[in-house]
């Protein structure tokens, strides 16, 4: 298979199991708080274990891949993915259900980095912003999806049904990606050798924590979003269908962002509008009985500051330093998505109510505008000290 757009449909297909797996928790955690007998601050923690692994094995992710492979990598990744999804689904001990969720975590962060690389491999030079766009789709498509489709299977079947359809779409995953070819003349490149600068390396730590920070706050929305719905008495189906409003609308959102972003050539202004915006529509939705409008209004905006803060690490960072630089980039991105949902489901337990989690999905989003100043801020002080 040797046309790149082809190549990218599978890739999209294979990055939207980590999302539809990702979210197989959030989907459903009214029934598994009752099978298991757990409260949402236990669910919270079982939401980001999925990125613990991230916080160990995003710096040597690059460096597994140029090891094992593109194919071998990706493959020993879905399997990792199958086997943990296999073991939640098949055991009542909430023990076991944890050690399945992180090594379903393993290979979606392995995942990630390899497919991220390969994406990159087929349209680098040629259309790589449209190519790398419709890649990113596929996780608000599978978060979506998710949320359609499991708790019905939730609901009729039980927890375990949910786990062993996302196993399935995992393996399906395995059968994709032997159609994957690298692209003519690909080369297996060397890790860069050269460190980063002091500044360059503050950089790319502020850019990490700006996106893992939004994307606490914009996770907030699907990991407790159904349990609020739920508390105002929606059933677990209803209240998924709403919430998957906002990921649909994210399909359209993000790549328009992007669109929007070079149009203008004003990325940082809209970023920073748009991730007020989100932080208000975040605290608003727990104090209205407006839902379904102000989930329209998250999708059709929370996309947008995806594009400029991804590009923001690559302001800095050389061809010799970007697999380091974005090994950084992506631990933090993890370590916050780690914590982001553990931390909100400690404090919803405290409360009482997963309105709290919502609230502190907006404080995420709001802290995101000062840090992208501060960005701006190392960055104009790197270039003056190059120019010097």
């Amino acid at each position: 298979m040797r046309n790149r757009w082809a190549i990218l449909a599978i890739l999209f297909v294979v990055r939207l199991a980590i999302a539809f797996q990702f979210q197989s928790v959030a989907a459903v955690a009214p029934l598994l708080e009752n099978t298991f007998g757990v409260g949402l601050a236990d669910i919270g923690i079982l939401i980001g274990l999925y990125f613990t692994p991230g916080v160990v094995l995003a710096l040597p992710g690059g460096a597994i891949g140029r090891t094992l492979g593109d194919k071998p990598t990706t493959i020993a990744a879905l399997l990792l993915m199958t086997a943990g999804s296999l073991v939640m689904a098949t055991t009542d001990i909430w023990g076991l259900q944890l050690a399945g969720r992180l090594v379903s975590g393993a290979g979606g962060v392995l995942l990630t980095v390899q497919l991220t690389k390969m994406g990159t491999d087929w349209f680098a030079g040629q259309e790589i912003a449209t190519a790398m766009a419709i890649f990113v789709n596929s996780w608000p498509a599978g978060v979506a999806i998710s949320l359609l489709v499991l708790p019905a299977i939730g609901t009729a079947h039980g927890a375990g049904a949910v786990f062993a359809a996302t196993g399935a779409l995992s393996a399906i995953g395995v059968a994709l990606i032997m159609f994957y070819q690298p692209p003519p003349g690909a080369t297996v490149g060397k890790a860069g050798s050269a460190r980063l600068d002091p500044l360059a390396l503050l950089a790319v730590i502020v850019a990490g924590l700006i996106w893992g920070l939004y994307n606490v706050g914009f996770a907030m929305i699907f990991s407790f979003g159904p349990s609020l719905l739920a508390e105002r008495g929606w059933s677990i189906a209803a209240a998924g269908s709403a919430i998957s409003v906002v990921m649909w609308l994210s399909v359209v959102s993000v790549p328009a962002g992007g669109y929007l972003a070079d149009r203008f050539k004003r990325p940082f202004i809209l970023a920073i509008a748009a991730s007020l915006v989100v932080a208000a529509l975040l605290a608003w939705l727990t104090r209205s009985d407006a839902v379904i409008t102000i989930l329209v209004l998250i999708g059709l905006i929370g996309g947008h500051p995806a594009g400029p803060i991804m590009s923001l690490a690559a302001r800095v960072l050389a061809p010799e330093t970007r697999a380091i630089g974005m090994g950084v980039f992506y631990t933090l991105f993890y370590a916050a998505m780690m914590l982001g949902p553990a931390v909100a489901g400690r404090l919803a337990k405290s409360a009482g109510t997963a309105a709290v989690a919502l609230d502190l999905g907006a404080l995420t989003v709001l802290a995101c505008p000062p840090l992208m100043w501060l960005f701006e801020r190392i960055v104009s002080v790197r270039n003056r000290r190059a120019k010097s």
